[in-house]
């Protein structure tokens, strides 16, 4: 699994917006695509990814540096961001002024309480979930290897399933940009090791 989620230098809620991937996020994804290399992750079945550009333009980066360009690849929303509602496009110091810092933390930070108009960390695994059960766990479990390219909060998803986590205990995970997680699961689908892959 690779976040793909910009460095964003104007402080927005990005969110199911659409910007491009930025020069950082670029050398982010090379970076991260060089530290699967090295360490032998340069051979999968399969691609997913959401269907936001940023995603998109980091598995390209991967797949390039991993010479594995002609892969085929999965694109599906139900991979997206966590959309902020109301709160999207907004720049969080503008946010906190309109609503408060308390409650801007409460839609950032709390796993059930969502933005106006947005998705909580809940309902954003309400809908990644279904989708990784359905298309991406059938392909693990039948031993295929699968390159997963997507954002913050639905990673978090992901990973909160994976592990066991609650729905407080996901909220202190913090993801860094272009850092891979690489998931080894046993024909159940339960994780079997984990590995963090610092830059190369």
């Amino acid at each position: 699994m690779v976040n793909s989620q910009l460095v964003n230098k104007l402080n927005l809620f990005t969110g199911w917006k659409d910007p491009a991937l930025t020069e950082t996020g670029k050398a982010e994804a090379l970076s991260g695509a060089k530290a699967l290399k090295a360490k032998g992750f340069d051979h999968y079945d399969v691609a997913f990814t959401s269907v936001l550009q940023r995603a998109n333009k980091t598995l390209e980066i991967i797949l390039k540096e991993i010479g594995q360009e002609d892969l085929p690849i999965f694109k599906d929303e139900a991979l997206n961001e966590r959309h902020y509602g109301d709160l999207q496009g907004l720049n969080k110091d503008d946010a906190r002024k309109k609503w408060g810092e308390e409650q801007v933390l409460i839609w950032r930070r709390s796993y059930d309480v969502p933005p106006p108009n947005g998705e909580s960390l809940e309902l954003t695994a309400k809908r990644t979930l279904p989708y990784y059960k359905k298309e991406i766990l059938p392909r693990l479990t039948k031993g295929e290897k699968v390159l997963v390219a997507a954002h913050g909060n639905s990673l978090r998803s992901l990973i909160m399933d994976l592990e066991g986590l609650t729905g407080e205990q996901i909220l202190k995970v913090e993801l860094a940009t272009g850092v891979p997680i690489v998931y080894e699961l046993d024909p159940e689908g339960k994780v079997v090791k984990k590995e963090i892959l610092a830059h190369a």
